[in-house]
């Protein structure tokens, strides 16, 4: 197969991570005979830097002609900490979702057995723990009408996010977890405000017109706050999970955190051109440069890639190697073991690309 990639490397680790989920990549395309050409765009801090836009047109053009996006992150303290900033790195995320139609944010959320001391939880809770959040990306508070901190003619200062959803937007996400569902355990969880929130009766209404045409699946529904509650107490409950934009977006860091680190999540973006996969983790402005970061959300990232283009075995090689990697401890310091040697994020990039070499496929 070939395929063109679009390489948005962005801010802070991202780079470095970048440069492993790359070096896998061609390992892998080498492997089973796969043309891969890269293209790299500016994004985030680095392009308001460079271009003082977080998403060029340059960079969309880019992206809209590749086969897929591969993309580490945006974020830098220089923007974070100046309220008043016009332009952020993270608006040109945003852009990048919204200009692609990727409305489908897929999130799985899966334990490894090593490693399940690292998870603030116990262990009998989150062994075995293994689903998907499915975020719808491109409607919501994230999109809606917004008027920004001013003082209106009361004298006060107050500003607004409007929450809005349509029909064909909670028509469409819904259905991609039934199809997410139908594939795993059967089982869809719907998670909205209803009770407090019309855009969130929306959803549940949508729900319940459209459950009856998946008698094969079994749909619950679930108060947000029940839903986090319920994700700490009894993360194996859940199989996959879909909701709104907001509660997504809380929810899956949430989730992040059974694995014991952020440093270990994929995801996928679809929608209606081309696909983005990224980590899930945000730029660590602080360990820039010093190859201390977990390059493994960004190589499974890899797998996810892959796995939607059908080559099933080549993300099931990835995955592997990051398993034999975990198990042999070859680990960033935030996960590796007392007393184990300390790896940094190109040791491990080139650990997992040797295994992937030297596998008989």
């Amino acid at each position: 197969m070939k395929l063109k990639i679009a390489v948005l490397a962005g801010d802070g680790i991202g780079p470095e991570i970048m440069e492993q989920g790359v070096a896998v990549l061609n390992a892998v395309a080498e492997k089973f005979g796969h043309e891969v050409t890269y293209k790299e765009a500016l994004c985030g801090a680095h392009a308001i830097d460079e271009v003082g836009d977080p998403f060029p047109e340059e960079t969309f053009q880019t992206c809209r002609e590749a086969d897929a996006v591969l993309f580490a992150s945006v974020g830098d303290p220089k923007y974070d900490n100046n309220p008043s900033a016009k332009v952020r790195p993270e608006q040109g995320l945003l852009a990048m979702r919204k200009r692609l139609g990727l409305f489908a944010n897929i999130r799985p959320v899966e334990t490894f057995d090593c490693l399940v001391h690292k998870s603030p939880l116990k262990d009998e809770l989150v062994r075995g723990a293994n689903f998907v959040c499915i975020r719808e990306l491109t409607g919501g508070m994230y999109f809606g009408r917004k008027q920004e901190p001013a003082v209106n003619d009361k004298g006060i200062e107050d500003a607004l996010d409007t929450n809005y959803y349509s029909r064909p937007e909670v028509e469409r996400i819904l259905r991609v977890g039934y199809q997410y569902a139908r594939q795993r355990r059967r089982h869809l969880t719907v998670v909205d405000k209803a009770n407090v929130l019309a855009s969130s009766r929306l959803w549940r209404k949508v729900a319940q017109e459209i459950m009856v045409e998946y008698p094969d699946v079994e749909t619950d529904f679930m108060y947000v706050d029940n839903a986090a509650m319920r994700m700490i107490q009894e993360p194996r409950f859940f199989d996959v999970i879909v909701t709104e934009n907001t509660f997504g977006d809380i929810l899956t860091d949430e989730g992040s955190c059974i694995t014991g680190s952020m440093g270990l999540l994929p995801s996928a973006s679809t929608g209606s051109s081309t696909p983005v996969f990224e980590p899930i983790h945000g730029s660590w402005p602080q360990g820039k440069g010093l190859n201390i970061a977990n390059p493994l959300a960004q190589i499974l990232s890899v797998a996810m890639l892959f796995e939607y283009f059908g080559l099933k075995e080549e993300g099931a090689l990835v995955r592997q190697a990051v398993r034999a990697s975990l198990d042999q401890n070859v680990r960033t310091p935030e996960i590796q073991v007392e007393g184990g040697r300390k790896y940094g994020t190109r040791e491990v990039g080139k650990w997992i690309v040797q295994y992937i070499t030297a596998s008989q496929t």
